[in-house]
C-alpha cells in the first residue's frame, strides 16, 4: 500500500533550495574510493581553439618518430618529448546546422553523424564526461569546464562556449571568471558553509521518513544519497586541505576582463593544473576563446589593433590576412606550450603530472574559411601514465574518423567502450 501525506510548501521549499545550492554532485555515486598512489593517477584535460588553424602551416612535412615540426608547432620544439601529431583524423559536418556551433560543441561527442539531437547536431555525451565516469568517484569535482571568453556581448548561444556535455541537452557549462573558479576550487569556508546546509536538509529529510509511503519513501532515500554524496565530496576537499594551504597560492589579482590574453590564458591554466596537483578533479577543458564571436580583441604583443579571428579566417585569400592568422595559430601553440612545461615541473613520485597526464590541443574545424570537420589539427602532450609513446607524428589514413582516437583515449583512461560515434576502430597510442 502507498500513503500520501500534505507537506507544507514551506518545509518543500526549505529542502530544495538547500539542494539547489549545492555545487555539482553525481547523485548516488558509490561511497567506496580507492586509494591511488600518484604514479597510478590519469588525468585528462582539453586544451581548445576556435576556428580552425592555416593548414598550409600546420601539417608537418615528415611523419613517425623524430619528425620535423611545421611552422605553425615550431613553439613546441622545447617540448617535442612530451608531445604526439595526429592528423588525417575526421569529423561528418552535418548539413543545415550552424557550422561553428556545431565544430565546438560536437567536437567531442560521442554520436554518430545520424544521432541528432533535437538541436539537430550530433551530440551526445562527450569524451570528457565519458572519462569523468571513470574517475569522479576519486574526487571532489567530477570535472572543470574553463573558457578564457572575455565578451561581454552574449549574443551566441550556447553551442559557440561549451565544448563538454552531459547528454544532449545538459551542458556542462564553462566557466569565465577565474576568481569564481578559485573560490569554487580552494576556498574551504564555501565548503563548509555548504556542510551546515547540509546538516538542516538532512533533519528535514529524516523527520519525513516516517510520514511516507513506499513510492515516496524511494524518492526521499535517493534525495537522501545525493546529499550524502555531496557530503563525500566536501570531506574530500577538507582532506585535501593540507596539500592545498601547502602550495600557497594567491588569488587572482586582476579582473578578468582586464586582463592581457596571454595573462588570461595562462591563469586559467594554473586553476586547471593546480586542480590537477590536489587531485580535486581528473578531468578539465579549457577554451582559448568561443567559436566565431564577432566582437574585435586585442592580442597584446602580437597584433597592435584589435582583431575578430572569425573574420579573418574567412579572409583567407589574402596573403597579408593568412600570414596573421598563422601567426595567431603560433600563440595559441605558444600558450599551450607554456602550460605543458608548467605541468612538467610538477613532480609525482619518480614522474610528473604531465607524464600522468594527457593534454589534448585542438579544434573542431580544420579551417575557418571552408567550415570542414577533415583532418582535424590534433596535438597530445603527456604520457597518460606510459601508455601514449610521444615525439611522433601519426597519419592514420584518409578518411579516419576522430572517433577512433576518441576511443582510445577513453579506453586509456579507464574505460570499457568498444563502439563510440562512427569509430571503426581504435588509434595506435604507442
Amino acid at each position: 500500500m502507498t500513503r500520501s501525506t500534505n507537506l507544507s510548501r514551506r518545509r518543500f521549499l526549505r529542502g530544495t533550495g538547500a539542494a539547489i545550492s549545492l555545487p555539482l554532485m553525481d547523485a548516488m555515486a558509490n561511497a567506496k574510493t580507492a586509494s591511488q598512489s600518484p604514479s597510478t593517477i590519469r588525468r585528462a584535460a582539453f586544451f581548445y581553439v576556435p576556428n580552425g588553424v592555416v593548414q598550409s602551416t600546420w601539417r608537418p612535412p615528415e611523419t613517425g618518430h623524430d619528425f620535423e615540426l611545421s611552422q605553425t608547432l615550431e613553439p613546441l620544439e622545447s617540448v617535442r618529448n612530451q608531445i604526439s601529431v595526429y592528423t588525417n583524423l575526421d569529423r561528418i559536418k552535418v548539413a543545415g546546422t550552424d557550422g561553428h556551433a556545431q565544430a565546438s560543441t560536437c567536437w567531442l561527442s560521442s554520436a554518430a553523424p545520424d544521432e541528432l539531437s533535437p538541436a539537430g547536431y550530433p551530440l551526445k555525451r562527450t569524451i570528457d564526461q565519458l572519462i569523468a565516469d571513470q574517475t569522479a568517484k576519486h574526487t571532489p569535482f567530477r570535472s572543470l569546464e574553463l573558457s578564457c571568453n572575455p565578451y561581454q556581448d552574449n549574443r551566441e548561444s550556447v553551442y559557440f562556449d561549451n565544448i563538454s556535455w552531459y547528454g544532449h541537452g545538459h551542458v556542462a557549462k564553462s566557466m569565465r571568471d577565474p576568481q569564481k573558479v578559485f573560490e569554487r576550487l580552494f576556498r574551504i569556508e564555501e565548503h563548509q558553509q555548504q556542510a551546515s546546509v547540509l546538516d538542516i536538509v538532512m533533519e528535514d529529510a529524516q523527520s519525513l521518513a516516517s510520514e511516507l509511503g513506499r513510492s515516496d519513501g524511494r524518492k526521499l532515500e535517493e534525495f537522501m544519497e545525493s546529499v550524502r554524496s555531496v557530503e563525500r565530496q566536501i570531506q574530500r576537499v577538507q582532506s585535501r586541505q593540507k596539500a592545498i594551504n601547502k602550495l600557497q597560492f594567491k588569488e587572482p589579482a586582476i579582473p578578468w576582463v582586464q586582463m592581457r590574453r596571454d595573462e588570461y590564458i595562462q591563469i586559467m591554466g594554473d586553476l586547471m593544473i593546480l586542480a590537477f596537483q590536489t587531485d580535486l578533479t581528473r578531468v578539465a577543458s579549457l577554451m582559448v576563446a568561443p567559436e566565431r564571436w564577432g566582437t574585435p580583441q586585442m592580442v597584446h604583443g602580437l597584433f597592435e589593433k584589435p582583431i575578430v579571428h572569425h573574420s579573418m579566417t574567412h579572409a583567407q585569400g589574402d596573403q597579408n590576412v593568412r600570414f596573421d592568422l598563422a601567426k595567431l595559430d603560433r600563440y595559441h601553440v605558444d600558450q599551450f606550450r607554456v602550460l605543458v612545461e608548467k605541468m612538467a615541473t610538477v613532480k609525482e613520485g619518480d614522474s610528473t603530472l604531465l607524464d600522468q597526464s594527457m593534454f589534448i590541443f585542438g579544434s573542431g574545424l580544420s579551417s575557418g574559411k571552408t567550415h570542414v570537420y577533415s583532418d582535424l589539427p590534433i596535438v597530445i602532450a603527456g604520457k597518460a601514465g606510459g601508455i601514449l609513446k610521444t615525439n611522433q607524428h601519426v597519419q592514420s589514413k584518409e578518411g579516419t574518423p576522430v572517433a577512433n582516437l576518441w576511443l582510445s583515449l577513453i579506453q586509456a583512461m579507464g574505460g570499457s567502450q568498444k563502439k563510440l560515434g562512427d569509430s571503426t576502430g581504435t588509434v595506435s597510442l604507442s
